[in-house]
């Protein structure tokens, strides 16, 4: 069974030895399940349903909705075109499978050290602590989707784009893309606060 009758999955590997249990790439023909044939955890998610998931919540930072990329309604079957449609031009641009490409970019820009606060004597001091695999695939997949709706946002660039060209900068490892340059910028403030 293919991807979007596309993309076979079952030629794709998780190199990262932590993540493995985490992205789940089970064969789907649609990328929606519902909650249907999952047991209790969210890594027993397909990858590519939970990337749609993130997608249906725009412009969210935080507590607040800071941008919004239009009424938050919620259909899943328009973000699924953007996801099939951002493949495609990953697909275009790298002649590879494009679920290999976002699998490869998920591993590069998870970040492995975060900072939490300790309070300790009346004064908060932060404390560096390594992150949990589920933790590091919730973190990559947000910051994906924030960086392309953020650039897609108030230009003329489309998210299918925006979304395309954030999964090959961290696909390629490079500072462009915000999942990579959130995780440089973690991964440096715990190393400052050793």
């Amino acid at each position: 069974m293919k991807l979007f009758n596309k993309w076979d999955m079952g030629e794709i590997k998780v190199e990262d030895p932590s993540l493995k249990p985490y992205i789940n790439l089970t064969p789907l023909l649609i990328p929606k399940t519902c909650g249907r044939n999952i047991k209790i955890g969210k890594n027993k998610t397909q990858i590519v349903e939970r990337l749609i998931s993130k997608l249906m919540v725009p412009g969210h930072r935080g507590k607040k909705h800071k941008t919004s990329s239009g009424h938050c309604t919620g259909k899943a079957q328009g973000k699924m075109k953007i996801v099939e449609k951002t493949f495609e031009i990953i697909e275009q641009k790298t002649k590879e499978n494009p679920v290999k490409v976002f699998v490869k970019a998920i591993e590069n820009a998870a970040p492995r050290d975060e900072i939490t606060t300790i309070e300790y004597g009346g004064a908060r001091y932060p404390q560096p602590v390594e992150t949990s695999p589920s933790r590091r695939v919730d973190i990559v997949l947000r910051m994906m989707v924030q960086g392309a709706y953020s650039k897609s946002f108030n230009s003329k660039k489309s998210i299918i784009s925006c979304l395309a060209d954030e999964i090959l900068a961290a696909y390629k490892n490079e500072s462009t893309s915000n999942a990579i340059s959130k995780k440089t910028e973690l991964e440096r403030q715990s190393d400052a606060s050793k």
